[in-house]
């Protein structure tokens, strides 16, 4: 499938901050945000021409292009925590990340964030993009940055608890990973209101003391 930015004329597209997150629907750990800016027109061509919506790019693509995003562009991360996903529910916890992403950039510009939900309580303004990634470059280079960080995180838990196989399914409902929670039940990494149906009994089963998200 072509890229959707290998056209010349993605260079004409507006200077603007995109937003995206990644680990929404996952099972456990957070929700990590990261929100882009840079001018197509200036921006190297060659990675604009590699940028995607990050699912539909491999972990070694994805792991290139994260530093070259942070080389050319403004970026800024913040996530939300399971505790916060479990307290909020995920969806505000998803748009509280996002206000607080663009809002470390610090930058006067236009906001575009994947979904159907735009950012509530910016100064800025913002719309929301439906298949953003394939629309907004920023939101694309949003994407793979979050995505990267968020793996990058779930495989070094995978490390302290192997029986959930977060190394492959980065935290998402796999039957490896449901196995692992019908057997030893949850971590504190797991989001409480994600898992009561998958758990093995009704109370948490903590497998390890939860460790604190920092943005790298």
């Amino acid at each position: 499938m072509t890229k959707p930015f290998a056209d010349p004329v993605a260079s004409t597209l507006p200077a603007l901050i995109g937003c995206d997150e990644v680990g929404r629907g996952a099972l456990c750990g957070p929700v990590v945000v990261a929100a882009v800016w840079f001018n197509p027109a200036v921006f190297p061509a060659s990675v604009l021409a590699c940028l995607d919506d990050s699912k539909k790019l491999d972990r070694a693509t994805r792991e290139r292009l994260t530093p070259l995003i942070r080389e050319h562009a403004e970026v800024a991360v913040a996530a939300g925590s399971r505790q916060l996903v479990d307290r909020i529910n995920v969806r505000a916890a998803t748009l509280d990340a996002m206000r607080r992403a663009v809002e470390k950039l610090g930058l006067e510009a236009p906001v575009a964030v994947d979904g159907r939900d735009a950012i509530p309580g910016l100064s800025l303004p913002c719309r929301a993009v439906i298949g953003g990634d394939r629309l907004v470059p920023q939101i694309a280079a949003a994407s793979i940055v979050a995505k990267t960080l968020r793996d990058d995180l779930m495989r070094v838990l995978a490390g302290r608890h192997p029986a959930y196989a977060w190394d492959r399914n980065v935290g998402y409902g796999t039957a490896a990973h449901l196995a692992g929670l019908a057997s030893l039940g949850r971590s504190a990494h797991h989001r409480v209101s994600f898992t009561k149906r998958f758990a093995s009994s009704p109370s948490v089963v903590t497998t390890g003391a939860a460790v604190p998200w920092t943005p790298l």
